[in-house]
């Protein structure tokens, strides 16, 4: 496994929280995407969640990277004490990533199949036996 780091969900204002941390923790982020900017935002979307972030990372010290997304009750989503954080695992490849994600799932909830995704990566976020909120990802190096 490559990394396990923190995965934090908002009720809208992951961008006001991540310049906080940003000028606690400094450096620049790695990434930054909005709902707008993904492939079914704009037609799927109201006006006042495209704006709104669908990803964003901050590196945080040596080797770790803070992430979160906004949270969108317009397609189902709501933020509950319990699933506002989630443990990302970044796997070596895809046969470690599918084991993982099946360790993990076993007696638990998928909430995402394993899947490719339109960013790139084989992606998936599923529920413990515990109620642990687990993404599992492989991004293949290009």
């Amino acid at each position: 496994m490559i990394s396990i780091n923190p995965y934090l969900n908002f009720a809208g204002d992951s961008e006001e929280a991540f310049n906080f941390y940003k000028s606690v923790f400094g450096g620049d982020f790695s990434a930054l995407q909005r709902f707008k900017d993904t492939p079914e935002g704009p037609a799927n979307l109201p006006s006042s969640d495209k704006e709104k972030l669908m990803h964003v990372s901050l590196p945080v010290g040596k080797g770790n990277t803070l992430m979160a997304t906004d949270t969108l009750e317009s397609i189902g989503q709501k933020l509950v004490v319990g699933n506002n954080i989630q443990l990302a695992l970044e796997a070596e490849s895809k046969d470690e990533a599918q084991k993982l994600f099946n360790g993990l799932s076993a007696g638990g909830t998928v909430v995402m199949p394993l899947q490719n995704t339109f960013w790139g990566a084989y992606f998936g976020m599923l529920k413990d036996k515990f109620g642990i909120h687990w993404m599992v990802s492989h991004t293949p190096k290009k």
